[in-house]
């Protein structure tokens, strides 16, 4: 995470579309990923539904670099609060099954992170009812990784649990060296 005392902190901190006076690391954390260009780890929020089994999580727009110099230029052209399409693409070289995000106009923008992918395929079979949006479009100068933040929200099915797969569950100290412990590191490959 940047350092709080750095000149350009306040300007980090809306570029994650939160407000500067408001210093939380770890919602900082659940939005920017934590993630460095050395780390293999990548941080994020449980996503919990509501009691009306509705959703909604923030994350940039990931993939954006190995998309094409068109549809780059079409991310800078987003608007706050554009629709996106959300769809299931099966059979991505580096991921297998990925859910991909397209403009309105069908101008392919990049990927929905990794994490999401297992429940969003069950709750895509279940229910219509899941979309995206554009919450914020950083300037040119802000890194590709967190140029564009999206927000996906829905409706689940009654009793389906967010993150409850075996990926998510708690490691337990003896584990931290297990390669089944459910630590996976981040691939720096397609998105």
């Amino acid at each position: 995470m940047l350092d709080p005392n750095r000149r350009d902190f306040a300007d980090y901190l809306r570029s994650l579309d939160l407000d500067p006076a408001n210093r939380d690391p770890i919602e900082i954390l659940a939005i920017s990923g934590g993630e460095r260009q050395t780390d293999s780890l990548e941080v994020f929020p449980k996503i919990e539904a509501r009691s009306n089994n509705t959703f909604a999580c923030r994350f940039f727009l990931h993939g954006l670099r190995h998309v094409s110099d068109i549809a780059q230029a079409r991310s800078l052209r987003l608007n706050a609060s554009e629709p996106l399409q959300v769809s299931l693409e099966l059979n991505n070289p580096a991921t297998g099954p990925a859910i991909q995000l397209t403009t309105s106009d069908y101008e392919f923008l990049g990927w929905a992170p990794r994490y999401l992918v297992p429940d969003i395929l069950k709750g895509i079979s279940a229910s219509r009812e899941i979309v995206a949006r554009v919450v914020r479009v950083n300037d040119v100068g802000i890194p590709l990784n967190r140029r564009v933040l999206i927000e996906l929200s829905g409706r689940l099915p009654e009793g389906f649990e967010l993150m409850s797969g075996p990926e998510f569950q708690v490691i337990s100290v003896d584990a931290r060296t297990s390669k089944s412990a459910g630590i996976h590191k981040l691939s720096r490959s397609r998105h």
